[in-house]
């Protein structure tokens, strides 16, 4: 490449960041480092009525989570700052300037009032060539009267001025060719009557500015590239504009429309990359993080939604996915999330993880549960023995809370139908041996130890192994019992086999 890679992210700092952000913040950011380039963090705050309270914190916390950190940022800083717009504002004003003197862009006057009237008496009523004349602006008014309001600082904002006949074409990376007929855009307002730009000027401004050279976003954005490519095309020369890539959208489990937080709400998966409380409904909204996903594998499964390395692998490292990432290899159409693909992708990250790393990622979860541990030690040989069965760090709980303590029921019910005097006896009897039994045993003894017991009792080992288990953890899940008995020792057991036992009595 001629130059050196510059991309940015730039939401707004309006609520919870969705997965479809994080995704365009990684394939921004494994472009930027495969070309050995820069990814900057920029915040859009111009619309000071979404601004939410702690939300920019929330975005910076997210890809610090993610591992996705910014070069440049409002926390980072860089040599292209500030990187807040509101901190800009200063910047727009000459640029909208600028426009209205080589006649791109002009003065409206119009009132919230008067536009109102307008819709009420025009259905879908656009601002533009059509009606522009008939509106209160620096077109249709003489120049006297617009000199005579600018004077009398009546309230306006700046629009561009849409040509009334041209086509907008520019290339896609992901999507080659595009054009668009302008007769159809409004003329949207690029300063407000508070002298704060809009998105559409505060970004091509600020893309200029900070010599940003790939401009990637959601295809939600493309209606808006006909503006945003005049106003290239007006300011600065569209040489200098940015290579585009409009990235897919991430659909609905059924495949139809944008996935949204309603979708996860209804069907009981995260569409944030973490917990967000609203601090105005005060609602929180739970998160792929809080759920028990490890960011590695979060990043992995947000890659391979839209993006394949033309191979059939799946499981990349952020190096590998750096290393093989190619934009030319994002699909064009949508990506349909799946939630049960994407606990496959933690499952494998979590067989990969140290169990020593996992045992520090977990502490979080057991405190939350009131799961005293008492040696790390322990816990991290009890992690090795349950995590081929976890998909979510959240099901370490249920798969060995009873490594920790005594289940707090038992399903009987599980028990019963099968259960008999000789089981009875065998139990009884399977736990006075235990009591003579010396030293801490290992699995493979106990095993054989369990085996002789049940041929003396005349009973196969497969018809006393389910009941040993309920009674060991109180349902039917959890790796090898044999393992279970060696981990929390013969005391431990016996006392759970006796009450075990006094339970089905009384059934």
């Amino acid at each position: 490449m001629d130059s050196k890679v510059r991309v940015r992210f730039a939401p707004s700092p309006t609520g919870g960041l969705h997965l479809g952000g994080v995704r365009t913040v990684l394939f921004n950011y494994l472009f930027a480092k495969h070309h050995g380039g820069e990814f900057i963090l920029r915040i859009e705050d111009t619309d000071q009525t979404r601004f939410v309270a702690g939300a920019e914190q929330y975005i910076l916390d997210t890809l610090n989570w993610c591992g996705l950190t910014p070069d440049e940022s409002p926390l980072h800083g860089g040599a292209y700052g500030p990187y807040r717009q509101s901190e800009r504002k200063a910047i727009y004003t000459q640029y909208a300037q600028t426009l209205i003197e080589k006649g791109f862009a002009y003065y409206a006057f119009d009132t919230p009032e008067d536009l109102e009237e307008k819709r009420k008496q025009v259905p879908n009523f656009q601002y533009s060539r059509a009606h522009r004349m008939e509106m209160k602006n620096s077109i249709s008014l003489a120049e006297n009267e617009v000199s005579e309001l600018l004077k009398k600082n009546t309230p306006h904002v700046i629009r561009i001025k849409i040509p009334d006949e041209e086509e907008v074409v520019f290339t896609d990376i992901i999507r080659g060719e595009v054009r668009f007929d302008v007769s159809t855009v409004d003329d949207k307002v690029l300063l407000k009557a508070d002298g704060m730009p809009t998105y559409h000027l505060a970004v091509v401004v600020d893309d200029y500015l900070m010599k940003i050279t790939h401009a990637f976003r959601g295809e939600e954005w493309l209606p808006s590239a006909p503006v945003h490519i005049l106003l290239w095309k007006y300011l600065f020369g569209l040489d200098k504009m940015p290579k585009w890539a409009h990235l897919p959208l991430i659909l609905k489990p059924e495949g139809s429309g944008k996935l949204s937080k309603r979708d996860g709400e209804r069907l009981g998966f995260p569409v944030f990359a973490m917990d967000w409380s609203d601090p105005i409904t005060k609602e929180t909204t739970v998160g792929f993080k809080e759920k028990g996903f490890l960011p590695e594998a979060f990043i992995n499964f947000l890659a391979m939604l839209g993006w394949n390395d033309g191979t059939d692998k799946e499981i990349f490292t952020i190096e590998e996915l750096i290393a093989a990432f190619d934009l030319e290899r994002v699909h064009k159409g949508g990506a349909k999330f799946d939630y049960e693909k994407a606990k496959w992708f933690n499952q494998e990250w979590i067989k990969k993880t140290d169990n020593k790393i996992l045992a520090e990622l977990l502490q979080p979860f057991f405190d939350q549960a009131n799961i005293e541990i008492h040696e790390r030690s322990y816990l991290i040989k009890v992690i090795g023995l349950v995590k081929d069965r976890c998909h979510l760090l959240t099901d370490f709980i249920t798969q060995s809370s009873f490594f920790f303590a005594a289940p707090k029921s038992i399903d009987t019910a599980a028990i019963l139908p099968k259960w008999e005097e000789k089981k009875q006896a065998f139990f009884t009897a399977l736990s006075n041996s235990l009591k003579e039994m010396k030293g801490k045993p290992l699995a493979a003894e106990l095993e054989t130890h369990f085996k002789t017991l049940a041929a003396t009792h005349e009973i196969k080992p497969g018809d006393l192994l389910l009941p040993l288990r309920i009674m060991l953890v109180g349902g039917k899940f959890g790796p090898g019992v044999f393992d279970i008995i060696e981990s929390i020792e013969l005391p431990d057991t016996i006392a759970r086999i006796v009450h075990s036992l006094q339970l089905l009595s009384e059934k």
